[in-house]
């Protein structure tokens, strides 16, 4: 998410530091950013000076407290557990001047949450991109009741001159987008489970039945299946639905390694 999130952002004229404390997270990064560029002049969209223009505001940094000292906006994409986007939330706090919004691109947790207990939780918000950021066309801004007007605005403003459509919600946890799109998810892998019909079966009645882009499953190999279950138990400890209660085959498969396309295998072969 950090380096789809930074692609749009350079290509949308900002001056962007991605930062990451493992230098080989940076190098990938920047290569996919490279790849993602070449794959948009080919589709006609830019030119050779608008690449090389874009790629002159990327630097990377390896020490969070140096690349957030002058931000105006920071974007956390750190895993999905409460403990760390706290402990980050107080480190950015602490680094960044005064007037940084401070954003959460969670796809579940409560940002009152992360943002209980920091001296500036007006400036904090989420906002939460979707997979893969360059394509994706919402923006899902998420606000707690401290967050103030006019983070909200600004937030809004970045979103839309990042090419956004910007929907807000309050911060529930799951939110509107993750909320629904989780259920379905979980759904379909328990009709996997019960031998309703196959992973391809299933995704194609959903993208030709229901006009849906990606099907459900396919979707859950590309966010990563351990994601998945990560934010179905955050939801089903939350809001204590069995809805969100995480299915045996999700469980297994996350055990035994089958993560989806990053591992080369989940619901299909990649």
């Amino acid at each position: 998410m950090g380096h789809g999130i930074a692609q749009v952002a350079v290509l949308a004229g900002f001056d962007v530091r991605l930062c990451d404390a493992a230098p080989g997270v940076l190098d990938r990064a920047q290569a996919q950013i490279r790849a993602g560029l070449e794959k948009t002049i080919e589709k006609g969209k830019l030119d050779a000076a608008g690449r090389d223009a874009a790629l002159v505001r990327l630097t990377t940094a390896s020490d969070v407290r140096a690349a957030v000292r002058d931000a105006d906006l920071v974007i956390e994409a750190i895993p999905e557990r409460l403990e760390l986007k706290r402990d980050l939330f107080a480190t950015l706090e602490d680094a960044a001047q005064a007037s940084a919004l401070l954003a959460s691109n969670t796809s579940s947790l409560r940002i009152g949450a992360i943002a209980e207990g920091r001296r500036r939780p007006e400036r904090i918000l989420g906002m939460h991109f979707f997979n893969p950021v360059p394509v994706m066309a919402l923006l899902e801004i998420v606000v707690h009741p401290g967050t103030s007007p006019e983070a909200l605005e600004q937030a809004r403003a970045i979103g839309e001159r990042l090419g956004k459509t910007c929907i807000v919600v309050q911060g529930s946890p799951g939110f509107a987008s993750s909320r629904l799109g989780l259920a379905l998810g979980l759904e379909a892998i328990r009709m996997v489970e019960q031998g309703v019909a196959t992973p391809r079966d299933i995704d194609t009645a959903m993208e030709l039945g229901y006009r849906h882009p990606m099907g459900p499953l396919r979707l859950t190999d590309v966010v990563g299946l351990d994601v998945r279950l990560a934010i179905a138990e955050s939801l089903h400890r939350e809001l204590q639905s069995e809805a969100f209660r995480p299915p045996r085959l999700l469980v297994e498969m996350v055990r035994e390694g089958r993560l989806g396309k990053k591992s080369g295998r989940g619901f299909y072969e990649w």
